[in-house]
């Protein structure tokens, strides 16, 4: 069966139209279709491999809000810092806890430990009155 002569799209073709503007009489053309991208079983095994906890990307990641409030309150973390931080967050874990807050010298992250996600960061100027709400742990590190 000959696919460029098809009225029909593939379920490849019609990706590759959306994704990449193209339009239907483009997307027919399958030799412009490059492979990209991990192979299924590549992402099978990396997912299956981050459930296990036995993933090398153990990092904590920071999410937006927190990203300009490191930019907004002047903050940069050191390596030895930052390292700090991501033990703290696999301590965290380990203990069960869902969000955390962790303290790296004057720093205060609150980590969903889940997602290894730091939520929200702050300095000892800006932890207004030293209270720290919904978190269910705290980690030292």
């Amino acid at each position: 069966m000959n696919i460029n002569n098809s009225q029909f799209l593939s379920n490849l073709q019609i990706q590759e139209a959306l994704f990449n503007s193209k339009s239907v009489n483009e997307a027919k053309n399958v030799n412009s279709i490059p492979s990209k991208g991990a192979s299924f079983d590549d992402v099978l095994k990396r997912k299956l491999e981050e459930s296990r906890g036995t993933s090398s990307n153990t990092e904590v990641r920071f999410s937006k809000h927190a990203m300009n409030r490191l930019d907004l309150r002047n903050i940069s973390l050191t390596d030895g810092q930052m390292e700090r931080l991501n033990e703290g967050a696999r301590k965290a874990g380990e203990k069960g806890i869902k969000e955390s807050l962790v303290l790296v010298d004057e720093l205060a992250f609150i980590v969903n430990v889940e997602n290894k996600t730091v939520v929200t960061a702050m300095d000892k100027q800006n932890s207004e009155e030293n209270i720290f709400t919904n978190i269910d742990g705290a980690v030292i590190a």
